[in-house]
Protein backbone atom coordinates (compact mmCIF):
# COMPACT_ATOMS: atom_id res chain seq x y z
CA UNK A 1 0.00 0.00 0.00
CA UNK A 2 0.99 3.70 -0.40
CA UNK A 3 3.60 1.96 -2.94
CA UNK A 4 5.88 0.66 -0.34
CA UNK A 5 6.86 -3.44 0.29
CA UNK A 6 5.83 -5.02 3.70
CA UNK A 7 7.40 -6.63 6.12
CA UNK A 8 6.63 -10.39 7.11
CA UNK A 9 6.00 -11.03 10.59
CA UNK A 10 5.16 -14.81 10.27
CA UNK A 11 3.16 -16.94 8.40
CA UNK A 12 -0.41 -19.28 9.57
CA UNK A 13 -0.77 -22.46 7.86
CA UNK A 14 1.37 -21.62 5.39
CA UNK A 15 -0.30 -17.92 4.99
CA UNK A 16 2.23 -15.06 4.85
CA UNK A 17 0.88 -12.32 7.89
CA UNK A 18 3.01 -8.93 6.98
CA UNK A 19 2.92 -5.09 7.62
CA UNK A 20 2.69 -2.16 5.64
CA UNK A 21 5.04 0.66 6.57
CA UNK A 22 2.01 2.47 7.35
CA UNK A 23 0.90 0.04 10.17
CA UNK A 24 3.51 1.80 12.22
CA UNK A 25 1.84 4.91 11.99
CA UNK A 26 -1.18 3.95 13.70
CA UNK A 27 0.82 1.65 15.90
CA UNK A 28 2.47 5.12 17.28
CA UNK A 29 -0.92 6.27 17.56
CA UNK A 30 -3.00 4.11 19.64
CA UNK A 31 0.01 3.70 22.00
CA UNK A 32 0.53 7.41 22.35
CA UNK A 33 -3.22 8.13 22.81
CA UNK A 34 -3.86 4.83 25.11
CA UNK A 35 -0.58 5.98 27.26
CA UNK A 36 -2.55 8.82 28.25
CA UNK A 37 -5.60 7.84 29.14
CA UNK A 38 -4.08 5.11 31.41
CA UNK A 39 -1.92 7.63 32.85
CA UNK A 40 -5.09 9.63 34.34
CA UNK A 41 -6.81 6.19 34.65
CA UNK A 42 -4.37 4.96 37.22
CA UNK A 43 -3.46 8.09 38.86
CA UNK A 44 -0.04 9.23 40.28
CA UNK A 45 0.42 6.01 42.24
CA UNK A 46 0.47 3.83 39.79
CA UNK A 47 4.58 3.44 38.17
CA UNK A 48 5.11 5.20 35.33
CA UNK A 49 6.38 2.16 33.39
CA UNK A 50 2.77 0.51 33.77
CA UNK A 51 0.62 3.42 31.34
CA UNK A 52 3.36 2.78 28.65
CA UNK A 53 3.41 -0.97 29.23
CA UNK A 54 -1.16 -1.29 28.94
CA UNK A 55 -0.85 0.76 26.26
CA UNK A 56 1.10 -1.66 24.57
CA UNK A 57 -1.11 -4.54 25.34
CA UNK A 58 -3.73 -2.27 24.12
CA UNK A 59 -2.12 -1.86 20.37
CA UNK A 60 -1.36 -5.38 20.25
CA UNK A 61 -4.98 -6.68 21.10
CA UNK A 62 -6.22 -4.28 18.54
CA UNK A 63 -4.01 -5.63 15.90
CA UNK A 64 -4.79 -9.22 17.29
CA UNK A 65 -8.27 -8.71 16.73
CA UNK A 66 -7.94 -6.94 13.22
CA UNK A 67 -5.82 -10.25 12.30
CA UNK A 68 -7.79 -12.80 14.08
CA UNK A 69 -10.85 -10.92 11.59
CA UNK A 70 -8.87 -11.49 8.37
CA UNK A 71 -8.13 -15.18 9.51
CA UNK A 72 -11.61 -15.72 9.63
CA UNK A 73 -12.11 -15.01 5.98
CA UNK A 74 -9.20 -16.75 5.18
CA UNK A 75 -10.68 -19.99 7.11
CA UNK A 76 -14.07 -19.82 5.39
CA UNK A 77 -12.29 -19.70 1.93
CA UNK A 78 -9.63 -22.02 2.19
CA UNK A 79 -12.86 -24.41 3.51
CA UNK A 80 -14.66 -23.58 0.10
CA UNK A 81 -11.90 -24.05 -2.30
CA UNK A 82 -10.03 -20.84 -2.25
CA UNK A 83 -6.71 -20.05 -1.62
CA UNK A 84 -5.46 -17.30 0.80
CA UNK A 85 -1.57 -16.42 0.15
CA UNK A 86 -1.33 -13.62 2.51
CA UNK A 87 -2.82 -11.40 4.82
CA UNK A 88 -1.48 -7.80 4.94
CA UNK A 89 -1.94 -5.40 8.14
CA UNK A 90 -1.98 -1.87 6.79
CA UNK A 91 -2.84 1.73 8.23
CA UNK A 92 -6.59 1.23 7.32
CA UNK A 93 -7.29 -2.53 8.51
CA UNK A 94 -6.56 -5.41 7.27
CA UNK A 95 -6.59 -7.50 3.65
CA UNK A 96 -6.85 -10.80 2.75
CA UNK A 97 -5.54 -11.90 -0.51
CA UNK A 98 -7.68 -14.61 -2.59
CA UNK A 99 -6.31 -16.39 -5.06
CA UNK A 100 -9.63 -16.20 -6.91
CA UNK A 101 -12.94 -14.72 -6.18
CA UNK A 102 -16.10 -16.80 -5.18
CA UNK A 103 -17.95 -18.75 -7.77
CA UNK A 104 -21.34 -18.54 -6.21
CA UNK A 105 -23.52 -15.87 -4.44
CA UNK A 106 -23.32 -18.53 -1.03
CA UNK A 107 -19.41 -18.87 -0.74
CA UNK A 108 -19.39 -14.85 -1.29
CA UNK A 109 -21.73 -14.30 1.43
CA UNK A 110 -19.91 -16.94 3.86
CA UNK A 111 -16.36 -15.75 3.27
CA UNK A 112 -17.49 -11.96 3.83
CA UNK A 113 -19.64 -12.76 6.80
CA UNK A 114 -16.50 -14.75 8.11
CA UNK A 115 -14.69 -12.20 9.22
CA UNK A 116 -17.37 -10.51 11.17
CA UNK A 117 -18.18 -13.28 12.70
CA UNK A 118 -14.81 -13.97 14.87
CA UNK A 119 -15.05 -10.14 15.35
CA UNK A 120 -18.35 -10.64 17.21
CA UNK A 121 -17.06 -13.60 18.97
CA UNK A 122 -13.90 -11.69 20.43
CA UNK A 123 -16.41 -9.06 21.85
CA UNK A 124 -18.72 -11.42 23.05
CA UNK A 125 -16.07 -13.00 24.94
CA UNK A 126 -14.20 -9.88 25.78
CA UNK A 127 -17.21 -8.34 27.61
CA UNK A 128 -17.95 -11.68 29.35
CA UNK A 129 -15.08 -11.94 31.25
CA UNK A 130 -14.99 -7.93 31.47
CA UNK A 131 -18.57 -8.08 33.31
CA UNK A 132 -17.44 -10.99 35.53
CA UNK A 133 -14.30 -9.90 36.56
CA UNK A 134 -15.21 -5.91 37.26
CA UNK A 135 -18.79 -5.42 37.10
CA UNK A 136 -20.96 -3.96 34.37
CA UNK A 137 -20.62 -0.44 35.93
CA UNK A 138 -16.92 -0.23 35.76
CA UNK A 139 -16.49 -1.90 32.69
CA UNK A 140 -19.02 0.16 30.84
CA UNK A 141 -17.40 3.24 31.94
CA UNK A 142 -14.00 2.23 30.91
CA UNK A 143 -15.31 1.31 27.24
CA UNK A 144 -16.20 4.77 26.72
CA UNK A 145 -12.61 5.67 28.01
CA UNK A 146 -13.43 7.23 31.28
CA UNK A 147 -10.61 8.04 33.52
CA UNK A 148 -13.42 8.41 36.24
CA UNK A 149 -14.17 4.57 36.27
CA UNK A 150 -12.45 3.12 38.50
CA UNK A 151 -11.65 0.53 36.84
CA UNK A 152 -8.14 -1.42 37.14
CA UNK A 153 -5.68 -1.60 34.12
CA UNK A 154 -6.45 -4.89 33.02
CA UNK A 155 -10.34 -4.34 33.14
CA UNK A 156 -9.60 -1.22 31.26
CA UNK A 157 -7.71 -2.89 28.23
CA UNK A 158 -10.43 -5.20 27.94
CA UNK A 159 -13.29 -3.36 28.26
CA UNK A 160 -10.96 -0.53 24.93
CA UNK A 161 -10.83 -3.87 22.78
CA UNK A 162 -14.11 -4.63 23.40
CA UNK A 163 -15.21 -1.37 22.41
CA UNK A 164 -12.77 -1.46 19.76
CA UNK A 165 -14.38 -4.68 18.04
CA UNK A 166 -18.15 -3.84 18.46
CA UNK A 167 -17.02 -0.73 16.72
CA UNK A 168 -15.17 -2.86 13.96
CA UNK A 169 -17.69 -4.58 13.86
CA UNK A 170 -20.55 -2.15 13.14
CA UNK A 171 -18.53 -0.41 10.62
CA UNK A 172 -17.36 -3.67 8.34
CA UNK A 173 -20.91 -4.53 7.97
CA UNK A 174 -21.92 -1.12 6.53
CA UNK A 175 -23.25 -1.92 2.89
CA UNK A 176 -20.41 -0.14 1.82
CA UNK A 177 -18.60 -2.47 -1.06
CA UNK A 178 -15.65 -3.47 -0.75
CA UNK A 179 -16.05 -3.60 2.70
CA UNK A 180 -17.24 -6.89 4.07
CA UNK A 181 -21.00 -5.33 4.30
CA UNK A 182 -20.89 -4.77 0.75
CA UNK A 183 -19.85 -7.79 -0.55
CA UNK A 184 -22.33 -9.50 1.49
CA UNK A 185 -24.85 -6.48 0.05
CA UNK A 186 -23.37 -7.94 -3.82
CA UNK A 187 -24.00 -11.39 -2.77
CA UNK A 188 -27.93 -10.77 -1.81
CA UNK A 189 -27.82 -8.90 -5.13
CA UNK A 190 -26.70 -11.58 -7.15
CA UNK A 191 -28.54 -14.40 -5.96
CA UNK A 192 -32.14 -12.37 -6.55
CA UNK A 193 -30.65 -11.38 -10.08
CA UNK A 194 -28.79 -14.12 -11.17
CA UNK A 195 -25.99 -11.92 -12.43
CA UNK A 196 -22.78 -11.03 -10.82
CA UNK A 197 -21.81 -8.14 -13.15
CA UNK A 198 -25.22 -6.33 -12.47
CA UNK A 199 -24.78 -7.17 -8.41
CA UNK A 200 -21.38 -6.07 -8.76
CA UNK A 201 -22.02 -2.76 -10.32
CA UNK A 202 -24.88 -2.07 -7.62
CA UNK A 203 -22.52 -2.99 -4.50
CA UNK A 204 -20.29 -0.46 -5.97
CA UNK A 205 -22.46 2.03 -6.16
CA UNK A 206 -24.16 1.88 -3.00
CA UNK A 207 -20.10 1.74 -1.70
CA UNK A 208 -19.59 5.09 -3.39
CA UNK A 209 -22.30 6.84 -1.61
CA UNK A 210 -21.20 5.51 1.39
CA UNK A 211 -17.66 6.60 0.62
CA UNK A 212 -19.01 10.29 0.01
CA UNK A 213 -20.82 10.19 3.24
CA UNK A 214 -17.37 9.13 4.69
CA UNK A 215 -15.80 11.92 3.21
CA UNK A 216 -17.60 14.60 3.97
CA UNK A 217 -18.77 13.51 7.46
CA UNK A 218 -14.47 13.35 7.90
CA UNK A 219 -14.18 16.46 6.61
CA UNK A 220 -17.11 18.16 9.25
CA UNK A 221 -15.59 16.22 11.53
CA UNK A 222 -11.54 16.94 11.15
CA UNK A 223 -12.85 20.83 11.08
CA UNK A 224 -15.34 20.99 14.10
CA UNK A 225 -13.20 17.89 16.59
CA UNK A 226 -17.08 16.28 16.99
CA UNK A 227 -17.46 12.77 17.74
CA UNK A 228 -14.37 11.32 16.69
CA UNK A 229 -11.96 14.54 16.80
CA UNK A 230 -9.82 15.89 14.34
CA UNK A 231 -7.22 12.33 13.51
CA UNK A 232 -10.18 10.57 13.83
CA UNK A 233 -12.01 12.78 11.24
CA UNK A 234 -8.74 12.75 8.72
CA UNK A 235 -9.20 8.60 9.14
CA UNK A 236 -12.96 8.57 8.35
CA UNK A 237 -12.49 10.73 5.22
CA UNK A 238 -8.99 8.42 3.92
CA UNK A 239 -11.24 5.49 4.08
CA UNK A 240 -13.79 7.12 2.39
CA UNK A 241 -11.23 7.88 -0.15
CA UNK A 242 -10.31 4.41 0.00
CA UNK A 243 -13.74 2.77 -0.82
CA UNK A 244 -14.70 5.12 -3.82
CA UNK A 245 -11.15 3.92 -5.14
CA UNK A 246 -12.07 0.57 -4.53
CA UNK A 247 -15.54 0.43 -5.64
CA UNK A 248 -14.44 2.72 -8.74
CA UNK A 249 -12.33 -0.38 -9.69
CA UNK A 250 -14.82 -2.31 -9.50
CA UNK A 251 -17.47 -1.06 -11.88
CA UNK A 252 -14.82 -0.73 -14.77
CA UNK A 253 -13.85 -4.19 -14.24
CA UNK A 254 -17.83 -5.07 -14.46
CA UNK A 255 -17.47 -3.25 -17.46
CA UNK A 256 -14.74 -4.82 -18.74
CA UNK A 257 -16.65 -8.22 -18.30
CA UNK A 258 -19.57 -7.27 -20.17
CA UNK A 259 -17.31 -6.54 -23.14
CA UNK A 260 -15.73 -9.51 -22.36
CA UNK A 261 -19.26 -12.22 -22.38
CA UNK A 262 -18.71 -15.24 -22.35
CA UNK A 263 -15.15 -16.21 -22.89
CA UNK A 264 -13.73 -19.37 -20.94
CA UNK A 265 -10.56 -20.61 -20.43
CA UNK A 266 -11.29 -23.46 -22.98
CA UNK A 267 -11.43 -20.89 -25.49
CA UNK A 268 -8.00 -19.59 -25.54
CA UNK A 269 -5.83 -21.92 -23.26
CA UNK A 270 -3.02 -24.26 -24.85
CA UNK A 271 -4.26 -27.37 -25.51
CA UNK A 272 -1.30 -29.51 -26.17
CA UNK A 273 1.04 -28.57 -23.02
CA UNK A 274 4.43 -30.39 -22.22
CA UNK A 275 3.50 -32.79 -19.50
CA UNK A 276 5.88 -35.37 -17.56
CA UNK A 277 4.32 -38.71 -16.53
CA UNK A 278 4.10 -39.05 -12.60
CA UNK A 279 5.31 -42.64 -13.27
CA UNK A 280 8.95 -41.35 -14.29
CA UNK A 281 11.84 -41.31 -12.16
CA UNK A 282 12.77 -37.80 -11.40
CA UNK A 283 16.28 -38.67 -13.07
CA UNK A 284 14.42 -38.82 -16.14
CA UNK A 285 12.58 -35.95 -15.62
CA UNK A 286 15.59 -33.60 -15.10
CA UNK A 287 17.58 -35.52 -18.16
CA UNK A 288 14.36 -35.08 -20.52
CA UNK A 289 12.42 -32.36 -19.69
CA UNK A 290 14.36 -29.30 -17.88
CA UNK A 291 17.40 -29.68 -19.54
CA UNK A 292 15.62 -30.29 -22.75
CA UNK A 293 13.01 -27.07 -23.14
CA UNK A 294 14.88 -25.30 -19.58
CA UNK A 295 11.59 -24.16 -18.08
CA UNK A 296 10.98 -23.85 -14.27
CA UNK A 297 8.06 -26.43 -13.97
CA UNK A 298 5.71 -28.37 -15.75
CA UNK A 299 2.38 -30.41 -14.81
CA UNK A 300 2.68 -34.15 -13.94
CA UNK A 301 -0.17 -36.29 -15.05
CA UNK A 302 -1.03 -40.20 -14.37
CA UNK A 303 -1.86 -43.09 -16.76
CA UNK A 304 -5.42 -41.57 -17.68
CA UNK A 305 -4.26 -37.87 -18.26
CA UNK A 306 -5.58 -36.63 -14.39
CA UNK A 307 -3.65 -33.63 -13.20
CA UNK A 308 -1.65 -34.53 -10.38
CA UNK A 309 0.03 -31.20 -10.14
CA UNK A 310 3.42 -29.52 -10.27
CA UNK A 311 6.94 -30.28 -10.76
CA UNK A 312 8.95 -28.00 -9.93
CA UNK A 313 12.71 -27.94 -11.13
CA UNK A 314 13.87 -26.57 -7.27
CA UNK A 315 12.09 -29.37 -5.51
CA UNK A 316 13.48 -32.11 -8.12
CA UNK A 317 17.09 -30.32 -7.98
CA UNK A 318 16.75 -31.11 -3.82
CA UNK A 319 16.12 -34.97 -4.20
CA UNK A 320 20.15 -36.13 -3.75
CA UNK A 321 21.62 -37.92 -6.36
CA UNK A 322 21.61 -41.10 -5.32
CA UNK A 323 17.73 -41.50 -5.11
CA UNK A 324 16.88 -40.11 -8.28
CA UNK A 325 16.84 -42.95 -10.49
CA UNK A 326 14.78 -44.52 -7.79
CA UNK A 327 12.46 -42.15 -6.89
CA UNK A 328 9.39 -41.05 -8.93
CA UNK A 329 7.92 -37.59 -10.14
CA UNK A 330 4.21 -38.06 -8.43
CA UNK A 331 6.05 -38.15 -5.02
CA UNK A 332 7.05 -34.64 -5.14
CA UNK A 333 4.45 -32.79 -7.63
CA UNK A 334 2.80 -29.82 -5.87
CA UNK A 335 -0.30 -30.52 -5.34
CA UNK A 336 -1.84 -27.53 -4.77
CA UNK A 337 -5.65 -26.97 -5.82
CA UNK A 338 -4.55 -23.43 -6.51
CA UNK A 339 -2.86 -24.38 -9.34
CA UNK A 340 -5.75 -25.51 -11.29
CA UNK A 341 -9.31 -24.59 -12.68
CA UNK A 342 -11.83 -25.82 -14.50
CA UNK A 343 -11.50 -25.46 -17.82
CA UNK A 344 -15.20 -23.75 -18.24
CA UNK A 345 -14.30 -21.13 -16.07
CA UNK A 346 -14.90 -17.24 -17.17
CA UNK A 347 -11.86 -15.69 -18.11
CA UNK A 348 -12.63 -12.65 -15.89
CA UNK A 349 -12.85 -14.73 -12.73
CA UNK A 350 -8.79 -15.14 -13.65
CA UNK A 351 -7.96 -11.54 -13.54
CA UNK A 352 -7.60 -10.95 -9.56
CA UNK A 353 -5.96 -15.17 -9.62
CA UNK A 354 -2.64 -14.56 -7.31
CA UNK A 355 -1.41 -17.88 -8.39
CA UNK A 356 -1.62 -16.97 -12.02
CA UNK A 357 0.47 -13.84 -11.74
CA UNK A 358 3.13 -15.73 -9.57
CA UNK A 359 3.28 -18.73 -12.07
CA UNK A 360 2.30 -17.07 -14.69
CA UNK A 361 0.50 -19.99 -16.13
CA UNK A 362 -2.32 -22.13 -14.70
CA UNK A 363 -3.35 -25.68 -15.33
CA UNK A 364 -7.16 -26.48 -16.80
CA UNK A 365 -8.95 -29.55 -16.05
CA UNK A 366 -12.09 -31.19 -17.46
CA UNK A 367 -15.33 -32.21 -15.13
CA UNK A 368 -13.22 -36.23 -14.63
CA UNK A 369 -10.12 -33.75 -13.56
CA UNK A 370 -7.76 -34.86 -16.56
CA UNK A 371 -5.25 -32.26 -17.75
CA UNK A 372 -6.94 -30.22 -20.99
CA UNK A 373 -4.68 -27.32 -21.46
CA UNK A 374 -2.72 -25.03 -20.18
CA UNK A 375 -3.70 -21.07 -19.41
CA UNK A 376 -1.17 -18.14 -19.84
CA UNK A 377 -0.99 -14.68 -18.70
CA UNK A 378 -0.08 -13.55 -21.94
CA UNK A 379 -3.01 -15.64 -23.40
CA UNK A 380 -5.39 -13.68 -20.62
CA UNK A 381 -4.41 -10.38 -21.60
CA UNK A 382 -4.51 -11.42 -25.49
CA UNK A 383 -7.91 -12.26 -24.53
CA UNK A 384 -8.60 -9.28 -23.23
CA UNK A 385 -7.17 -6.64 -25.45
CA UNK A 386 -9.29 -8.65 -28.26
CA UNK A 387 -12.80 -7.82 -26.91
CA UNK A 388 -11.76 -4.42 -25.86
CA UNK A 389 -10.73 -3.87 -29.51
CA UNK A 390 -14.20 -5.29 -30.75
CA UNK A 391 -16.45 -4.02 -28.49
CA UNK A 392 -19.51 -5.34 -26.64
Amino acid sequence: MFGGGSITLFHVRGIRISVDWSWFVILFVVIFMMSRFYEDLLGPSASSVTPFVLAVASAAGFFGSILLHELGHAAVATRNGIGISSIQLWIFGGMARMDREADSAGVEARVALGGPAVTALIFVVLMVAGVIGGGWHEFSHAALIETSSGASGVLAVMAWLASINLLLLAFNLLPAFPMDGGRVARAIAWKVTGDRNAATKFAADLGRVFAYLFIAGGIYMALTGAILGTIGGVWLAFVGLMINGAAKSASLQTRMNRQIGTISVADVMDREPVTIPGEISIERALDEYFLRYRWPWFPVVDAAHRFLGLLNRDAADEVPEVSRAGSTVSEIVDADRGLFVPDDTPITSLLSNQNLRRLGALMAVDAEGRLSGVITVEQVGRALRDAQAIGP
